[in-house]
């Protein structure tokens, strides 16, 4: 099963919101199958802001931040037909602009799970499912990724 990074897991896991959080997701990304995850690229955009905004980091530490990010996971670009789509999502689900190009590319990369704490749990759109993976109990997706029994 193929799974995709919302910006909230990699901004927690980088330790914006506090050493629980990023202890957290350090755990979930650490047990996930490295081959199976993919990062969309505007996610690494979002990342690179918050990084600098909220952190505080310099925008060098920000990049060094993303280039790691990059050599952990396959990054998924945003071609002309996943913004199409994204506008169709974008308008026909009332969702942001990049919330959507997120879940686009995700989906066109072939991805079943999009792990998101900022998107509505549950949310499935073109076979993919948004799992919010702070939520207790885990997604039965997750679990089954995880390689666990529903809790």
């Amino acid at each position: 099963m193929r799974i995709a990074f919302d910006t909230n897991v990699l901004a927690y896991a980088e330790g914006i919101n506090g050493a629980e959080r990023r202890d957290v997701a350090l755990n979930l990304i650490r047990r996930l199958p490295q081959e199976a995850a993919v990062v969309p690229v505007q996610v690494l955009g979002e990342l690179f802001h918050l990084l600098v905004r909220k952190d505080g980091k310099s925008r060098s530490d920000a990049r060094d931040a993303l280039l790691s990010w990059r050599d952990t996971f396959p990054v998924v670009e945003t071609s002309p037909e996943v913004v199409l789509a994204a506008a169709d999502l974008a308008t026909d689900r009332q969702l942001g602009i990049w919330d959507a190009v997120i879940l686009s590319t995700a989906s066109q990369a072939g991805c079943r799970l999009l792990l998101s704490e900022d998107l509505h749990e549950g949310f499935i759109w073109a076979g993919m499912t948004v799992v919010n993976p702070f939520s207790s109990p885990q997604h039965a997706l997750l679990n089954a990724l995880l390689g666990q029994d529903a809790e």
